[in-house]
């Protein structure tokens, strides 16, 4: 078998859904942007890639259509690599990784692109949910809204509303602590773009260009304080998940180019790092942001690894209650797991998500030193999923 290997990340800075840089911009726009500078940073010839591999978590509107191959066209790529989009809701961009990997070590692939991209504003609410009858009659958590599943976690195994406020407050130190001394600069590529902005008093909406160079949804001035005195989402007992400790809606895409490891040796190409492995697993509806749980021990078994042999996590911050159950259970290192922040306070682009994890694990691991290190991410309807990577 072929030996994957990760040759370069590049991704869009993240921006507020509706309200932020990226309110009016196309899907193809921003998964386009962040695939033309991946392949310009691998320094390869385009033509090498196979196929375009992209998650999106709401593949439709701005992002459907086979938001991959579109990616290539708006890339300016050759019009020989083909493109598939997959769903895994908010694991589509590890996922994507995953078939990636697969491709070449199993189908001999010499380079493939892989991604995940997220128009929140493009697409929300969903236009076309059409919840099954049947499962509505037998399993309607199915259709649980997330909200409801990260309160339930937090209910069901203790996890108490100052831990989650707690988890929030670190998430967005860690994020302005990483901002500050540019540890996310490399992976990210600007952009500039039209902006539609409304005028609270006049209703009157207006475009205007700008340009985005670093992530948006973050506020580094928050305090503890102001965190605890927010209200949560729903109301009555055992209410947990706030503005300040669950994801933000977001808009974002990351691109990373694979290769197989000779082909980039041929190519005069150094690696970041390589794929190692990638296990999934499922978990009830209600409590779907537990799937970490499950995933991950497949993935550290079929390795011959534990938790400790870890050196860096990237643990998606859906909701603090189910990044603080998964951790714990887990028994992940806090000081190990997302240490420039999550998607709290980072911002989370449901497609996005797992391919910026990856690309951020590759710099900071070799920045850190650390040599493996895993993503893990819950799944919208009772999952959970888990990548292994080798960091160069």
């Amino acid at each position: 078998m072929n030996d994957p290997v990760i040759v370069s990340v590049a991704r869009t800075p993240i921006g507020k859904a509706a309200r932020g840089s990226f309110n009016i911009t196309h899907g193809a726009d921003l998964s386009g942007h962040a695939a033309e500078h991946a392949v310009a940073r691998a320094g390869i010839d385009p033509a090498l890639i196979e196929d375009s591999i992209w998650g999106c978590g709401y593949p439709q509107g701005v992002t459907g259509r086979n938001i991959a191959r579109q990616a290539v066209i708006r890339a300016g790529l050759p019009v020989s690599i083909a493109g598939t989009t997959v769903n895994r809701f908010c694991a589509s961009g590890l996922q994507a990784i995953a078939m990636g990997g697969h491709m070449i070590a199993a189908e001999g692939a010499k380079a493939v692109l892989v991604g995940g991209v997220e128009s929140i504003s493009g697409v929300q609410p969903p236009p076309d949910e059409a919840p099954n009858k049947w499962i509505m009659e037998h399993k309607p958590d199915l259709y649980l809204p997330m909200i409801d599943t990260a309160d339930n976690v937090a209910a069901r195994y203790g996890i108490s509303r100052a831990a989650q406020d707690a988890l929030g407050y670190q998430s967005q130190m860690r994020t302005a602590e990483a901002q500050e001394a540019g540890r996310f600069d490399a992976e990210i590529a600007p952009m500039t773009v039209t902006m539609a902005k409304k005028d609270k008093e006049t209703g009157e909406v207006t475009h205007h260009e700008v340009t985005i160079a670093q992530d948006e949804c973050n506020r580094p001035s928050t305090t503890l304080e102001a965190l605890q005195g927010l209200k949560p989402v729903r109301q009555g007992e055992n209410k947990f998940v706030t503005a300040g400790n669950a994801s933000q809606l977001s808009d974002g895409a990351a691109a990373l180019v694979m290769m197989d490891a000779k082909e980039a040796e041929r190519a005069g190409v150094e690696p970041l790092g390589r794929f190692r492995g990638f296990a999934v697993a499922g978990c009830e509806p209600d409590e779907m942001g537990i799937g970490p749980v499950f995933a991950v021990p497949r993935l550290l078994e079929r390795a011959g690894l534990t938790v400790d042999d870890i050196d860096l996590w990237e643990l998606n911050e859906a909701f603090a209650s189910q990044a603080l159950y998964c951790r714990d259970t887990l028994g992940i290192d806090n000081d190990k797991m997302n240490v420039s922040g999550g998607s709290i306070s980072v911002g989370h682009p449901f497609g996005m998500t797992g391919a910026r994890m990856a690309g951020h694990l590759m710099f900071e691991g070799k920045r850190r030193g650390a040599k493996l290190g895993v993503v893990t991410m819950c799944v919208g309807g009772g999952q959970g999923a888990a990548g292994l990577f080798e960091i160069f």
